[in-house]
């Protein structure tokens, strides 16, 4: 077992932000695992999600095509009080900051929560299009010099990186380190599933 790095939790984050099914990432994950286990020299171990990219690619091609698994249904990975912990919890913090049309928002998926329990994946698209509505209001909110500040930061964070990665990648990591860094300026809770404790 393994922590995520910051630069899993983009890839994780771009995989979501693709529209890659989280079946595809889960039966992916397991893909290359099994295989890392067959092999018989297992002298390098697996420290970064990214070793699992390929088949997680492979996955959701075979989703978008059509081609039939299977595969049981995976249970979900948190209960429903847990759901509705975090819904409410986070309804609360924006409530807290004066973000009363958000945390209203978040009450009702509150309240619909055994329905939006069956289908994890459209809640989490709700919760993402919430969470981006929350860093635009930040956005525009933020002065030159705060902005200025954060590029910088997420800059400094980056540029080990720069000579790894493609042109895409690096501006996909930027832009979600420089919104993770605005959110947390903000104090703003994340809404993602991912952040569930």
């Amino acid at each position: 077992m393994f922590l995520l790095s910051p630069l899993d939790w983009v890839l994780i984050e771009h995989w979501k932000n693709s529209g890659v099914p989280l079946e595809a990432v889960l039966r992916g994950i397991d893909a290359a695992f099994e295989k890392w286990q067959t092999r018989r020299n297992r002298t390098q171990m697996v420290n970064s999600i990214a070793y699992c990219t390929q088949a997680v690619t492979t996955e959701a091609k075979a989703m978008a095509e059509g081609i039939p698994v299977a595969s049981k249904q995976p249970a979900p990975p948190f209960s429903l009080e847990d759901l509705q912990a975090h819904l409410e919890r986070t309804a609360n913090a924006l409530r807290a900051l004066g973000i009363a049309e958000s945390a209203d928002s978040l009450d009702h998926l509150r309240r619909d929560a055994e329905v939006h329990y069956r289908d994890l994946e459209q809640l989490e698209q709700r919760l993402t299009a919430l969470e981006d509505k929350l860093v635009a209001s930040i956005r525009t909110r933020a002065t030159e010099e705060q902005l200025f500040a954060a590029r910088r930061d997420v800059d400094s964070q980056i540029r080990p990186y720069r000579s790894k990665m493609s042109a895409e990648q690096l501006s996909m990591l930027e832009r979600q380190l420089l919104e993770r860094r605005l959110l947390e300026d903000a104090r703003l809770p994340r809404l993602s599933l991912f952040y569930l404790r």
